[in-house]
């Protein structure tokens, strides 16, 4: 019986490609799980236990925990348009609304919670919200949602885009060939396909909302019992 010669044939050179590859993530989960054994034999247990039962850092932990799916929902509700728009169409000045969007991702998260303090209370715009409008947002809890909104949005808009761009315009084409608008084919096609990058989108904004500090303590504070 002959063998094809077609058959691939694993060298030396693919065997070091592998290990190379295993070798980092290896390191890097090894690394990870030593931090986190760390913390497990060397840290006061009962000092730890003492601190989370803190009344103090309960309503801190639930504050964080609420206002971070509040504002993955309404980075979702920007994102997902947002990133169909900047996917799909092509109009004056998208590169520099992609280049608006990846901003807070640059920029050191203090920035965020620095720029609306002074937005809010410099401005003239700012002050007409908070004073005609009555929408306070220094120092009060829906000012958390808002800065967390500012520094976390962008991934939930960046990971829309790059899983929209994912989806191949050719089953959107065809949908519309069949008799589907284009609102059709984006609820029927485009967002299905781009569900799991949207959820994965969701998720980094969550945790990014989830994980901030020095923004929240410079635009809302920290009051015992409020912030």
């Amino acid at each position: 019986m002959r063998i094809s010669a077609n058959i691939p044939v694993r060298g030396w050179r693919d065997r070091i490609f592998s290990a190379a590859a295993f070798f980092f993530v290896s390191v890097f989960i090894v690394f990870v799980l030593g931090l986190i054994l760390t913390d497990v034999f060397y840290v006061d247990k009962k000092a730890v236990v003492t601190v989370l039962t803190s009344r103090f850092i309960l309503h801190a932990l639930w504050m964080s925990i609420w206002t971070s799916f509040v504002t993955t929902f309404i980075a979702l509700l920007f994102a997902v348009p947002m990133g169909y728009a900047l996917s799909r169409f092509r109009f004056p000045g998208r590169i520099l609304a992609e280049a608006v969007v990846d901003l807070p991702i640059v920029f050191p998260p203090l920035v965020a919670g620095l720029t609306l303090l002074v937005f809010f209370s410099q401005t003239t715009v700012g002050r007409w919200i908070q004073e005609d409008l009555g929408l306070e947002f220094v120092f009060q809890p829906k000012g958390i949602v808002l800065c967390q909104f500012v520094a976390a949005a962008s991934f939930a808009i960046r990971s829309a885009k790059t899983a929209f761009d994912d989806v191949d315009r050719r089953y959107e084409n065809v949908a519309l060939t069949l008799g589907c608008t284009q609102w059709g084919s984006f609820r029927r096609v485009s967002l299905p396909l781009a569900r799991n990058g949207i959820i994965a989108g969701g998720i980094l904004t969550w945790a990014r909302a989830f994980g901030l500090f020095g923004p929240l303590m410079i635009f809302v504070g920290s009051f015992r019992g409020r912030t």
